[in-house]
């Protein structure tokens, strides 16, 4: 065993086994210009007011518009985001160790027709039961998701049970905004985080 490693010979899964989205056929719409979204597609003011047509080309712009501002995410999109974070001991991927899976992401829709904020749930498997770095890993999977994801969710990031023996005390400090904000001030923690998420595109 390697000095240093808390597990020297982790089990990497295969590439071919990992969840993939399957590649959709791509639109026939018209892509729209960068700034067509910051300034709606009103009725010319050559068009006559009464016109039937002006008015149901832009009302049907503008049911558009409201449906491409709350584009959905998904578990998988989800997993896309954080599998590919390099591990802090070994140079592969999080999902390739098996650390993060698709089944152990879950999203918790509102919990009341008024909000708009959901909840996204990760749990973490490390590669062995007496792993040093759970926090750092899940410290790590935590700045990608509030980075990537919109301000709409709320990421909740945690240990598996039964897969570490510092599983409360690590859910502890992942759960704890002071802690999590704290721990982003130590440049030992930030230069490992950074390290793990340059493998993300």
């Amino acid at each position: 065993m390697e000095p240093g490693k808390d597990n020297a010979n982790p089990t990497i899964l295969n590439p071919d086994d990992l969840p993939r989205r399957r590649r959709s056929t791509p639109s026939t719409q018209t892509k729209r210009g960068i700034f067509d979204v910051l300034a709606p597609a009103y009725p010319s003011l050559a068009d006559p007011l009464s016109s039937p047509e002006a008015l149901s080309d832009f009302s049907s712009d503008e049911d558009e518009l409201d449906a491409t501002a709350r584009e959905e995410i998904d578990e998988q999109e989800v997993y896309d985001l954080i599998s590919s974070i390099t591990d802090p001991e070994h140079p592969l991927t999080l999902g390739s160790l098996g650390v993060v899976n698709l089944e152990d992401i879950q999203i918790i829709p509102p919990s009341s027709p008024r909000s708009r904020i959901s909840s996204v749930q990760v749990l973490i498997t490390p590669t062995t039961s007496a792993c040093s770095l759970t926090t750092v890993i899940g410290l790590g999977v935590k700045v990608r998701l509030v980075n990537a994801l919109p301000p709409r969710f709320r990421v909740d990031v945690r240990i598996k049970e039964g897969t570490s023996s510092s599983a409360d005390e690590a859910n502890k400090q992942l759960g704890d905004k002071e802690r999590v904000a704290a721990a982003m001030e130590n440049k030992n923690l930030i230069n490992m985080v950074n390290h793990m998420l340059s493998s993300c595109e």
